[in-house]
């Protein structure tokens, strides 16, 4: 096991309610297709990136618990990084290949947990999905885990690009799971982040 599962796993499931609690005020979160989520087993799931709070929305959507991909910036600021860590979020360099990153991600599947990852490789300011790192398709295609991805609507109102502090949407927020797919070393990147691209496209328009 590449690190402390289970401790993690614990953190997330008690942070839980408090997330919920703050999304009820903020903007409720809908949930279509949860169900699609494997059991057990590693999963990829891949989301479109609106807005800081898109982590905790889609712990709240996710019938498991997620590890989240995050840029190391945040594990700078003093008051954010003990607690991400504490949650599992792990670091990824931007703007250079990080194979640590990815083989940590690669790692973390093949243990049989669920990987989270923002494609776009930040928040998106006018909130269309932006051109996708092509690091996931390496992790798909060596991994062969089952990818998920999940459609995010709405979470740019609870905090709108460029502010610090989150607030009322008075709008709902919608999490849309897509269908599973899998891939082998046989596809070709371009047909992954094709199919990725997709549908994440599809999930952010209903």
């Amino acid at each position: 096991m590449p690190d402390n599962r289970q401790r993690y796993e614990k953190m997330v499931i008690w942070v839980r309610p408090l997330f919920r609690a703050i999304f009820w005020l903020l903007g409720p979160v809908k949930v279509r297709g949860a169900y699609r989520m494997p059991k057990d087993g590693g999963v990829l799931i891949l989301s479109n990136h609106l807005a800081d709070v898109d982590p905790p929305a889609l712990q709240v959507a996710s019938p498991r618990v997620i590890r989240f991909m995050g840029k190391s910036e945040l594990f700078e600021i003093p008051a954010l990084g003990p607690v991400l860590r504490a949650l599992g979020v792990f670091a990824i360099k931007r703007g250079e290949p990080d194979r640590a990153a990815l083989k940590l991600a690669m790692d973390l599947l093949q243990s049989g947990q669920v990987v989270g990852i923002f494609p776009e490789g930040q928040i998106s300011e006018s909130g269309q999905l932006q051109p996708l790192k092509h690091g996931i398709a390496l992790i798909a295609r060596q991994t062969g885990c089952p990818v998920l991805c999940v459609g995010l609507v709405g979470t740019q109102y609870v905090m709108p690009y460029g502010q610090l502090r989150p607030r009322p949407s008075f709008r709902q927020i919608r999490v849309n799971w897509g269908e599973i797919r899998q891939f082998n070393k046989k596809d070709s990147t371009e047909d992954i982040m094709s199919w990725v691209e997709s549908e994440l496209r599809s999930l952010t328009e209903r």
